[in-house]
């Protein structure tokens, strides 16, 4: 059923029934590894190599032309024919509505959620990605302050935004853990750990966050996605 896919000639399944999962466990990545994890889906990881260039060959843009990670292919998707998915967001409401949980019932806490989902896609993880780039990579070169300064303001002003919203909750949502919570704790680990940019940002004027990113490293789902796929 996979093999009319050309992404399957590069990763061959060892597990066709399973869903694939084509990935490395970077912020984005890690998203979807975690909630297979949480969920208990059957699946199979294949490692993309970003530095080798993976997410470029033929292959893979046939799964997602945008040439990002993490992309998957689902042998049983709607209706029973093979469906694949990429863009992080758009897979995890994909497989939270397959697994049936981790996305509210209700209407209006299902939209609320998705609220928090859209506001790490268009907000969190584009401004900390260049907090990272200024900070750590080849920005750093750029004599100017002024757009490092930018990312950095932003980025405070969306922690505080979240630091507001974790006062009184143990998760975006309450007492429900959800798939905003997954999609927007990678980013936040990753700016304090990979990027180090925790003094730079101030993060420890946010302990409601700290508390709440403690809180998910916690979860034996979590420790195990993050490792997914093995490097």
């Amino acid at each position: 059923m996979l093999d009319r896919f050309p992404v399957t000639r590069r990763w061959p399944p060892q597990h066709p029934d399973r869903i694939q999962l084509y990935s490395l466990n970077t912020p984005n990545g890690v998203k979807v590894s975690i909630l297979l994890e949480e969920t208990g889906l059957p699946y199979e990881a294949h490692l993309v190599d970003l530095s080798r260039g993976d997410q470029r060959s033929p292959e893979f843009l046939s799964l997602n032309p945008n040439a990002r990670i993490p992309a998957i292919l689902d042998p049983h998707g709607p209706g029973g024919q093979p469906l694949a998915v990429f863009e992080s967001g758009a897979i995890l409401l994909y497989l939270a509505e397959k697994a049936g949980c981790l996305l509210p019932a209700d209407p209006a806490r299902r939209w609320e959620t998705m609220q928090w989902l859209l506001y790490q896609a268009a907000g969190i993880g584009p401004i900390f990605g260049q907090v990272g780039w200024f900070h750590k990579f080849d920005g750093r070169a750029i004599e100017d302050p002024r757009p490092r300064a930018r990312y950095v303001g932003e980025s405070r002003r969306v922690l505080a935004v979240l630091e507001q919203r974790m006062a009184e909750r143990a998760w975006l949502m309450g007492d429900e853990y959800t798939i905003a919570d997954i999609a927007m704790l990678g980013p936040v680990r990753n700016l304090v750990t990979y990027y180090g940019a925790r003094e730079l940002v101030g993060f420890d004027d946010f302990p409601h966050v700290e508390a709440w990113l403690q809180r998910w490293l916690a979860r034996p789902a979590v420790a195990r996605g993050l490792a997914v796929p093995s490097r």
